[in-house]
């Protein structure tokens, strides 16, 4: 979506003329007006504004044409509200702009990069936002992995540099809390935080975390609260990316940027372009919905001089709903997910083993990690497999051989240990916990991994 913030161009002729500001909004007040405001334009100084109530070209733009209208001088999409007819508006003279540096750091803005922390306004080296992503051929294949302590994102759906990264979860989820640890702990330089439609309870907790942690000196935040307008949640992502390109490209820094929530955000395109008489696609969602979207993750790169941006972005699913556009548009975009949910037989929220995916963890597994790493990876996972087979069969009333109980009982051990979220583990203890319960409830035969690491790493009975 297309929304035009610089209006530097449109200001009164001053050509001795009475001045006159005419507001529009609806249809009805445009086809009544419509001869009014064309004498309007001819005889007075004049600037037509359009409040974005109903503005599309389909619908209003059609308006316009036939009734040969020239197109609104100024759309507004934040609303006037608070704004007096006595007051004086003036116009920015350019775009929508963020500080490219250092004094970022440590700092927590509003969507409109205006500072939240009762500090000073950062104002020098300003960029606009919004431009395009990094050319292609400055591109290199991704090649570090970040690591972030969380065994089922650093074993089994391994975060890589330059990697776009979606959280998929229910409401109600641990979400932010799962990105305030990776914020905490993963092996970047710098983290960019961006708040959508965060509550405030939401944006104390990440607020109150990192200072706690200690952690605010390589960290960006910009937020945006439930109680600010819609249009300004569509600014945070630019706002974040941005100011992550600047640490990238110019520093070359690591930049994690962590989105939440990205379904708050494509809410408020909704909001917007049914405001602007735009008409819905699927699940009363923009048709620009993709390329907005797309727009977002594209920035992420690998930079042949050493800087990179890593996006993790969560979107809440509506009532589990994998095939609703937003989540769908963006599996299209982006490089795996990770599913949350409740493991009921522990009590915790574990990342899904069997709806996460790390597309490009092949990159890094056991190159820049252990050698044994993919086998282990993939001997949990058959094994964690095979405890869901005996699970089935036990609803069902059939019996249990041996080693069905065996993998049952290592289900309920690797959920806790390796699965959980709230796991905390460097990715050498994390594969020694894995041989720990290979050892405790299987044979060599059963677990399946080559001879020369069972040689190495095996700790059960032979």
């Amino acid at each position: 979506m297309n929304i035009k913030l610089d209006y530097s161009d449109v200001s009164f002729k001053n050509d001795g003329r009475l001045k006159l500001l005419i507001i529009v909004g609806t249809r009805p007040e445009i086809i009544r007006l419509s001869e009014v405001i064309k004498k309007c334009r001819k005889h007075f100084d004049c600037i037509l504004a359009h409040t974005g109530q109903n503005y599309d070209y389909n619908l209003n733009g059609i308006f316009f044409r036939d009734l040969k209208l020239a197109d609104p001088d100024v759309k507004v999409f934040a609303g006037s509200r608070g704004i007096n007819t006595g007051d004086q508006v003036r116009f920015l003279g350019r775009e929508m702009m963020v500080s490219g540096s250092d004094a970022l750091l440590g700092r927590v803005f509003n969507g409109r990069g205006l500072p939240r922390d009762n500090r000073p306004e950062v104002t020098d080296e300003a960029t606009p936002i919004g431009t395009p992503s990094v050319n292609p051929a400055k591109r290199i294949i991704p090649r570090n992995m970040i690591r972030t302590h969380i065994p089922m994102i650093d074993v089994f759906n391994t975060l890589v540099e330059s990697q776009k990264l979606p959280i998929f979860s229910v409401a109600g989820e641990p979400y932010n809390e799962l990105l305030a640890r990776i914020a905490m702990q993963a092996e970047v330089d710098i983290i960019i935080l961006g708040g959508m439609g965060l509550t405030n309870d939401d944006y104390l907790y990440f607020k109150n975390l990192f200072e706690n942690a200690g952690i605010l000196d390589h960290i960006v935040s910009f937020v945006n609260t439930t109680e600010a307008p819609p249009v300004e949640r569509l600014l945070v992502p630019d706002m974040a990316l941005t100011a992550a390109e600047y640490f990238a490209v110019d520093k070359n820094e690591k930049v994690l940027v962590l989105l939440t929530d990205m379904t708050l955000y494509a809410d408020a395109l909704s909001i917007v372009s049914n405001r602007m008489d735009q008409i819905p696609s699927k699940d009363s969602m923009p048709g620009s919905l993709y390329s907005d979207l797309a727009k977002i993750y594209e920035k992420a790169v690998q930079l042949p001089e050493g800087g990179s941006i890593t996006i993790i972005a969560v979107t809440t699913l509506n009532d589990g709903d994998i095939t609703h556009a937003i989540p769908d548009n963006t599996g299209y975009i982006t490089e795996g997910q990770l599913f949350l949910r409740k493991d009921t037989e522990i009590g915790k929220v574990i990342v899904d083993p069997f709806r996460s995916l790390s597309r490009l963890k092949q990159l890094v597994i056991g190159k820049k990690t252990r050698a044994d790493h993919p086998q282990v990876m993939n001997a949990c996972i058959r094994l964690y497999a095979d405890a869901a087979n005996a699970r089935t069969k036990l609803e069902n009333g059939f019996d249990l051989t041996n080693y069905d109980e065996r993998v049952l009982d290592f289900a309920k051990e690797y959920s806790n240990e390796l699965l959980a979220i709230d796991v905390d583990l460097k990715i050498e203890q994390m594969l020694d916990t894995a041989w720990n319960l290979f050892g405790k409830h299987f044979n060599k035969s059963e677990v399946s991994i080559k001879k020369e690491f069972m040689d190495q790493y095996w700790t059960g009975k032979e």
